[in-house]
């Protein structure tokens, strides 16, 4: 979430829309259309004025977020559901990733995909881009995490836990030192990419059925740094990175939290759930997040 005045549904719709909410006001300001089947991921262009959807029709669309009109030219070549997708660091990249196993690099001027990536042998749940974007790291249900080179695709670092648990969602750290893995035993591990290895596990929420994801961000004054994450308890559990302490939990959906993003530089968390509302929660002083919400059904 990049532009603090707008957030798109989280997580996307069965429905086959896009919804652009107004943060302030909780306004519905526009409904994207054009895609024939459920959408599973959404992803803001660095600028805020592109979003880019992945549907289980197979496609990803661009979107003008001030017209509300789709780009002409859809991103087409996966074989299967798109679930998870991100923009690099300058917007000239998305990374994708399917439930065909494959993960896509595609060039977003042209709409067409610049490299194709032999990934992983079960449906690709997460992927992100580095923040100088040179790396991309993938997940999947196969228990792993791949690390990338982005400019020649070749497979740098594949991560593993003993307890080779599915792994449903991956974030690099803001600093691009580790990467923040979501698995289906009610963990989340913080991995030094370089080393290989486990460097924190953070438990607290519950997530053993579907894909959850979460967001770093910051308190303090911005000294100190948090892990955010849904659940299926329609908690929002708040860690504080270094000492692994769950800080806070925060009480307001009725079902899962699916999706969930952080907007630090305006102290702003946004959640979707099961119980299909966006909640926008508003930190206070110098707490991670207070739990005052407004919700959109």
């Amino acid at each position: 979430m990049d532009d603090a005045s707008q957030a798109a549904e989280y997580p996307p719709a069965a429905d086959a829309t896009v919804r652009i909410w107004d943060t302030a006001t909780g306004k519905l300001l526009n409904i994207l259309e054009g895609h024939l089947a459920g959408i599973s991921t959404i992803a803001w262009s660095p600028d805020s004025r592109t979003l880019a959807s992945g549907s289980d029709d197979k496609s990803i669309r661009l979107w003008d977020i001030y017209t509300g009109k789709p780009y002409p030219v859809p991103l087409l070549g996966h074989h299967n559901y798109i679930y998870s997708l991100a923009f690099s660091p300058k917007g000239n990249m998305i990374v994708s990733g399917s439930y065909d196993e494959a993960v896509f690099i595609w060039d977003v001027r042209t709409a067409r995909v610049m490299r194709s990536l032999p990934a992983h042998s079960d449906p690709v749940g997460g992927v992100d881009f580095i923040r100088d974007g040179t790396l991309i790291v993938s997940c999947a249900g196969d228990g792993l995490i791949r690390i990338w080179d982005t400019a020649t695709g070749q497979c740098l670092r594949t991560l593993v836990h003993e307890d080779n648990a599915p792994v449903t969602s991956v974030r690099f750290s803001p600093n691009g030192k580790f990467v923040l893995a979501w698995t289906l035993d009610s963990s989340l591990r913080l991995w030094n990419y370089v080393e290989g290895r486990c460097v924190k596990t953070y438990q607290g929420h519950q997530n053993e059925k579907y894909s959850i994801g979460g967001s770093f961000g910051v308190y303090g004054g911005g000294q100190q740094a948090f892990v955010a994450s849904g659940s299926e308890d329609g908690n929002i559990a708040i860690w504080d990175v270094v000492t692994k302490d769950l800080l806070q939990q925060l009480e307001g959906h009725n079902g899962a939290v699916l999706g969930l993003d952080t907007l630090s530089s305006k102290d702003l968390l946004v959640s979707g759930g099961l119980d299909r509302t966006v909640r926008i929660w508003h930190a206070e002083e110098d707490e991670p997040i207070q739990a005052k919400e407004e919700d959109t059904d």
